[in-house]
């Protein structure tokens, strides 16, 4: 390998080494080192990764793979017993109901005795002042069409006194007064 190196001696320029030989790599002198490192260096990288790398990314996806399993299997057991805790409330949720419509029909028909058994002694406080105003009534009357008969007796005896000169006894405008009435 032949290097040659030039001197650049311009006037104000640094001293720079250029050397003419083109980029390493590319040198078809250290092909076959190049290739003995490449291959050693994959080789090591090849056996860092299948024995180091590649079992930890493995595991890894295995961990979340059972979290996300074992996440999945929790919902489900958590919806599961979110259901049957819906169906726990619906079914209290009814009896609840049928209760309270339990409760308002006793409490409806107890109300409806008390009310009927309330208009029935009312009814029968009204009958019984309607009894007693009907024979107080009859009372009345009785006394009336006793007094009429008295009072027609008497304006009998004053008009027959007043129209005419005759006098009547009471026994004779009482039996007049009586065919009139019957």
């Amino acid at each position: 390998m032949a290097e040659t190196a030039q001197v650049n001696t311009s006037v104000g320029q640094p001293d720079v080494i250029e050397d003419d030989s083109g980029f390493p790599p590319f040198s078809p002198a250290t092909f076959a080192s190049q290739l003995l490192w490449l291959a050693i260096c994959f080789g090591i990288f090849y056996v860092l990764m299948g024995r180091i790398v590649i079992p930890r990314i493995s595991g890894i996806l295995e961990s979340r793979r059972n979290r996300i399993a074992a996440d999945l299997a929790d919902a489900a057991r958590l919806k599961g017993e979110t259901d049957a805790a819906i169906a726990a409330y619906e079914a209290a949720l009814a009896d609840a109901r049928k209760k309270a419509a339990a409760i308002a029909a006793e409490t409806r028909a107890t109300l409806t005795a008390d009310i009927d058994a309330k208009r029935h002694a009312a009814d029968a406080a009204l009958h019984e002042k309607l009894s007693k105003a009907e024979a107080e009534i009859a009372e009345i009357k009785a006394k009336a069409l006793a007094e009429v008969s008295g009072i027609a007796r008497e304006t009998t005896q004053s008009v027959v006194a007043a129209l005419s000169t005759a006098s009547i006894s009471a026994e004779e405008v009482a039996a007049a007064v009586a065919s009139v009435a019957q």
